[in-house]
């Protein structure tokens, strides 16, 4: 499937970026290209990971020129690259626009103009019923990425989307900030005890990707079927696997924050396809006929909900610990030491 292609990811530098590249050099592939505008990063992880294959290029999405340069003779992108902390996004939208929203737009376009065979976009439960600027900004591109799927229809790229829940222990997410706060024997700073979110590892974000990029249809939305935990669970189970005398401090929902995530709305259920481990939404490839939006529908939502945070799999104490033990064990002590 690899043999001899040549890989693009987008965003390269991230958590997501980092982990894909080692499964992708241990393949066929001929080469990686790794896209991002940090250096610094890029130098880290060019010691970090030294391999002939990989190959790395300065660049930023917003700028279709670099994207160009890069783009050259790709056969399949990974579009990775994105604007991420809520926080950042609420204080400067345009920002995440410019990333999230155009970015995706001039990564697609690119691909087409240079005729690369499969896209993959990586998006967020935060583009599910968004009501922060980051959820907003990958929303819309989703519905660029989609629209743009409904017009390729049968020709290239393939363009097809995975939306993601938290992924543990990738860069700003909880679990990195309470291990941080635990080492140096801070209060554990929770917003609202009660919050649920989605817990899946990047070997797992990967493997969905990988899904998406072997299933995958044209503007096709690949989920995964993931348990959830409360953030009070999260935090308890994490002081005591440190037996630390930290204890939790609620602060108070941050701005655009919310008490669950969802990953399919209701909406999109009716469209949703049951694959076991993982949901397939088929992309709404109704033309531009607008009088089939007044006369013809698709089957009623009332009988479907969205699917959440709060109604998936929650795991126990017992669960969750079993699940931190690799971040503990393995990593926790020497990194945020």
């Amino acid at each position: 499937m690899f043999n001899n292609k040549i890989i693009l990811i987008t965003g390269g530098t991230g958590s997501f970026g980092n982990t894909i590249v080692k499964y992708f050099i241990k393949t066929k592939v001929s080469e990686v290209r790794v896209f991002s505008r940090d250096e610094k990063k890029q130098d880290e992880m060019r010691n970090e990971i030294s391999n002939d294959k990989l190959k790395f290029y300065l660049g930023d999405v917003r700028d279709k020129s670099s994207l160009r340069e890069v783009i050259k003779n790709v056969d399949f992108i990974f579009h990775a690259a994105a604007l991420k902390q809520v926080p950042s996004c609420e204080f400067f939208p345009i920002e995440a626009y410019k990333t999230n929203t155009l970015g995706t737009a001039n990564v697609i376009d690119v691909a087409e103009e240079f005729k690369v065979k499969k896209v993959v976009i990586l998006s967020t439960d935060k583009a599910v019923y968004p009501i922060n600027a980051m959820g907003l900004s990958k929303a819309m591109a989703e519905k660029i990425a989609i629209a743009k799927s409904n017009y390729l229809k049968n020709t290239s790229p393939v363009i097809s989307i995975t939306r993601y829940g938290n992924v543990m222990n990738s860069r700003g997410s909880v679990i990195p900030l309470f291990i941080s706060q635990i080492i140096n024997k801070k209060d554990v700073t929770v917003t609202d005890p009660n919050m649920t979110r989605f817990l899946m590892s990047l070997d797992e974000s990967v493997d969905l990707v990988m899904h998406a990029f072997k299933k995958g249809g044209q503007g096709d939305i690949f989920v995964q079927k993931s348990p959830s935990t409360t953030i009070k669970d999260l935090a308890e189970c994490l002081i005591e696997a440190f037996k630390s005398n930290s204890k939790i401090r609620v602060i108070g929902t941050r701005h655009g924050e919310k008490l669950y995530e969802t990953l399919i709305a209701r909406e999109e259920m009716n469209r949703a396809k049951d694959l076991g481990k993982y949901f397939c939404i088929s992309a709404d490839n109704r033309d531009l006929n607008y009088k089939k939006y007044f006369t013809e529908g698709k089957k009623e939502i009332s009988g479907h909900n969205d699917y959440t945070s709060h109604n998936t799999t929650k795991l126990s104490r017992k669960e969750l610990k079993k699940l931190l033990r690799y971040y503990v064990e393995r990593q926790a002590r020497d990194e945020y030491a």
